[in-house]
């Protein structure tokens, strides 16, 4: 039996993953996509899953700290050649996803296989205090290693008062 798929982000939005080379997929438009080859890998094991959750976790931690060289250290290859520099990577992640940039809390949720590409399922709280769902994007190196080779964020709409 397949674990369910989990939910998509709230139809309306777009939602966009950055990947190598510039190439940007907008995955909130396609909510199908999403879910479809969603299944818990075989492949990966538990130390693949506190591997990913500690890559994360020190990423973050890094960018609370304003420690960029660190910070840009966590994104897969692909990523630190588009963007070149820790510098230009810290910047972009200010200015486009402040949840990720100042995150005071993190809760790990499913990490599943969406189309071909290990993801972990993340709830942020950002420094407003308010809830996001980070979808990273994970890439193994050469040496075992996890790089985050992309994030996805989806915001959880509330039901009005």
């Amino acid at each position: 039996m397949r674990p369910a798929a989990p939910s998509p982000p709230p139809r309306g939005r777009a939602v966009v993953l950055l990947c190598a080379g510039g190439l940007a997929i907008v995955l909130a438009s396609l909510p199908g996509l999403q879910a479809a080859g969603a299944e818990r890998s075989g492949e990966l094991q538990r130390s693949d899953e506190i591997a990913i959750h500690s890559a994360i976790e020190n990423q973050l931690s890094a960018f609370r700290r304003d420690d960029e060289a660190t910070a840009f250290a966590f994104a897969a290859p692909s990523v630190q050649a588009r963007f070149g520099s820790a510098e230009k990577f810290v910047r972009m992640v200010r200015e486009t996803y402040p949840a990720v940039y100042r995150a005071r809390d993190v809760k790990f949720q499913r990490l599943d296989v969406l189309s071909g590409e290990p993801t972990q399922r993340a709830l942020l709280i950002g420094s407003d205090g308010v809830p996001t769902v980070a979808f990273y994007v994970m890439e193994r190196q050469g040496d075992g290693a996890w790089r985050i080779k992309g994030c996805v964020l989806a915001p959880i709409e509330r039901e009005p008062t």
